[in-house]
C-alpha cells in the first residue's frame, strides 16, 4: 500500500532535534523551547470586560471633543454668520424695491392694475359693485344679499 500524504509530511512522527529537525506538522512547529519567558491568563470568568467602559466613554468624548472644537466650531460660526447677513440684505434689498415699486406704480396710475393696494380696492365701491355683478351672473336665482 503506498502512503499517504499525511503519513509523508512527517506529522506524527517525533522531532529529530538532535540532527537539526525543528519543523514538525500542524501545531508542532518543533521550535526550540524558550527559556526566561513567563505568560500569565487569567479565567475567562473572573475577567471583567467592561470594567469602567461609561467613565472612560464620558471622559474619552469630552477629551475629543475639546481636541477638536476649535477646528469645527469657528468655520461653522463663520458660515452661520454669513447665511445670516445675507438673507437680512436680500430681505431688505426686496422690501426696498417693494417700496420703490409702489411709490412708482403710484406715481404713474399703476397701483391698482398691479394688485399692490388691494385693501384699498377691495373696500372700495367699485369693487363690491364688481363683485356684485360676478355674483349675479354666476347665480341663477339672482343677485346674493350681502
Amino acid at each position: 500500500m503506498r502512503p499517504s500524504p499525511r503519513l509523508l509530511s512527517g506529522g506524527s512522527e517525533p522531532l529529530d532535534t538532535k540532527h537539526g529537525q525543528f519543523l514538525g506538522g500542524w501545531g508542532n512547529l518543533g521550535s526550540q523551547t524558550q527559556k526566561g519567558i513567563t505568560t500569565y491568563s487569567i479565567s475567562a470568568n473572573r475577567q471583567a470586560p467592561l470594567a469602567g467602559t461609561l467613565h472612560a466613554a464620558i471622559f474619552n468624548t469630552w477629551r475629543r471633543f475639546k481636541a477638536q472644537a476649535l477646528y469645527v466650531i469657528p468655520p461653522f460660526a463663520i458660515a452661520y454668520a454669513t447665511m445670516n447677513w445675507a438673507i437680512e440684505k436680500q430681505e431688505w434689498d426686496a422690501l426696498v424695491k417693494r417700496a420703490e415699486t409702489m411709490e412708482w406704480q403710484k406715481k404713474n396710475g399703476l397701483a391698482n392694475y398691479y394688485g399692490v393696494d388691494r385693501n384699498e380696492y377691495y373696500n372700495s365701491k367699485e369693487a363690491r359693485m364688481h363683485d356684485a355683478e360676478m355674483a349675479a351672473e354666476a347665480t341663477p336665482g339672482g343677485p346674493v344679499r350681502g
